[in-house]
């Protein structure tokens, strides 16, 4: 019954990770956990280990690919740091809206503060900046994307070394 449970809540924060929510870190901690409640049944600290290094790996991904996206479509570092801030700030200000708001939020945040960003440099065009802006969404959406497969890759191996 333990194992059942431990893998509903691995799902459980399985799903947690593309709304912005530390689904990842739980997962550690639902490890520790299930070492604690189950002593017969150890997950590995070879598996909780690279568990860490990917859920490291997944927020590595998630606040360095957005400015750096914006960086490879042309942006100054300046627009990368203001689609690294923007993200951040909108993924605070979307936590009201129920479900997705952080989601949007964190993209709509990598948007603008890389379009602002870009905005104040003085030999930025408009369509400059809106395509150091959209490339700064789409790092948002390749980390949150490669995020999500950490978190996989995470929950697979936490509930095979629990059931092994």
């Amino acid at each position: 019954m333990t194992l059942v449970l431990f893998s509903l809540a691995i799902l459980a924060c399985l799903l947690l990770v593309p709304l912005g929510l530390p689904g990842t870190w739980l997962m550690i901690a639902a490890a520790f956990v299930f070492n604690y409640l189950a002593p017969a049944k150890q997950i590995g600290w070879v598996a909780i280990s690279v568990a860490l290094c990917l859920a490291f790996l997944g927020e590595a991904f998630e606040w360095t690919l957005a400015s750096r996206y914006a960086r490879k479509y042309g942006g100054s570092k300046r627009a990368g740091w203001g689609a690294f801030i923007g993200g951040l700030i909108g993924a605070f200000v979307g936590v009201p809206v129920p479900v997705i708001g952080s989601v949007i939020g964190a993209f709509g945040g990598a948007f603008g503060g890389a379009l602002v960003a870009e905005f104040t440099r003085r030999e930025s065009s408009a369509g400059a900046a809106t395509r150091v802006a959209t490339g700064a969404l789409l790092g948002r959406v390749v980390a949150t994307a490669l995020k999500m497969a950490t978190a996989f890759v995470m929950g697979v191996l936490l509930i095979a070394s629990a059931w092994v």
